[in-house]
């Protein structure tokens, strides 16, 4: 019998962006909810019930009803890609890439987690250094990062693009999340094996889809002081060759005019660079990636291919 898939929000950003990727595929059984009936918790509770992998694209308190709509004996598997989980230790965290055996760990799961976008470059980035003895666990980090707008979903985008809207945002790229206390930190800290939350700072810009992540680091301050080829070199032992997370090379990134948020987009590839100075002291590492592609339905999909695979 064919996998049973219910999207819980599938007209939401993410949701749609689920749905579109699985689309015209005929090895899977795909329940759905007319938009008109999204609310009709009997009929969500039916669907909950009747999959075996569904995929919660709800708000937080969304996708903590739609748990609490499980009997305790079903055996649907979920992934939500709310925040509400992603540092529950009884949830696999779905960043296949994050470390050996995730992969594993997520295909074997009832429950995973998946990543938020801004947390997948971050960690992406850091955790590796600090498994390699260069990133000190109670270092300083700082994050910055800008996306596209649709990560702001369907509210945000119609701000963005609708001139008459009475929210409108004419702005070519904000700052946002200006009180450090932004909802990503706790993923960030844990899974980032860090001592305490990064500053984290947070910004949006006018184009669809895309994201920068940057992590600027003092590299006297490190173990070692390593130099770019030593840090290189370690997030490339990390993720070897041939996934979805490329170590560019660092004489192609050093050889780069400029990074361009959107380059990755509608992949669900992501891009590590390091950049700086031999001999000024200074690091930046720097994630690409589609926000809506590995940083959100392009995971989600990913974890849902791992656990169908690791169905007994």
């Amino acid at each position: 019998m064919k996998p049973r898939i219910f999207i819980d929000g599938e007209h939401g950003t993410t949701g749609l962006q689920i749905r579109a990727r699985l689309s015209g595929r005929d090895d899977l059984d795909m329940l759905s909810i007319p938009e008109a009936e999204r609310r009709n918790a009997g009929l969500r509770a039916e669907m909950l019930a009747e999959a075996d992998v569904a995929i919660l694209c709800l708000p937080d308190d969304g996708a903590r009803e739609a748990i609490a709509m499980l009997d305790g004996n079903n055996s649907t598997r979920l992934i939500d890609t709310s925040t509400a989980n992603r540092v529950n230790p009884d949830w696999a965290y779905g960043f296949a890439e994050m470390d050996e055996g995730q992969e594993k760990a997520i295909a074997t799961a009832r429950f995973v987690a998946n990543p938020g976008c801004y947390p997948t470059g971050a960690i992406a980035l850091i955790r590796p250094l600090v498994k390699a003895g260069i990133l000190p666990a109670d270092y300083p980090v700082t994050v910055n990062a800008v996306s596209g707008y649709s990560g702001g979903g369907k509210q945000l985008i119609a701000q963005m693009e609708q001139a008459d809207h009475p929210e409108h945002v004419a702005a070519p790229h904000f700052l946002y999340g200006l009180s450090l206390t932004h909802k990503h930190l706790p993923e960030m800290q844990l899974h980032g094996l860090l001592d305490r939350a990064p500053l984290f700072s947070p910004s949006v810009g006018r184009f669809h889809q895309g994201m920068i992540v940057q992590v600027p680091l003092h590299i006297g301050d490190l173990k070692g002081s390593p130099n770019l080829a030593d840090i290189h070199a370690a997030l490339a032992a990390h993720y070897g060759d041939g996934g979805s997370v490329e170590v560019v090379p660092l004489a192609v990134s050093a050889a780069l005019p400029r990074v361009d948020p959107t380059e990755l987009n509608d992949t669900d590839r992501m891009q590590l660079h390091v950049f700086g100075t031999e001999g000024k002291g200074h690091a930046n590492l720097v994630a690409v990636l589609d926000n809506l592609g590995k940083g959100a339905s392009g995971a989600a999909v990913q974890n849902m291919e791992l656990m169908l695979a690791g169905r007994a």
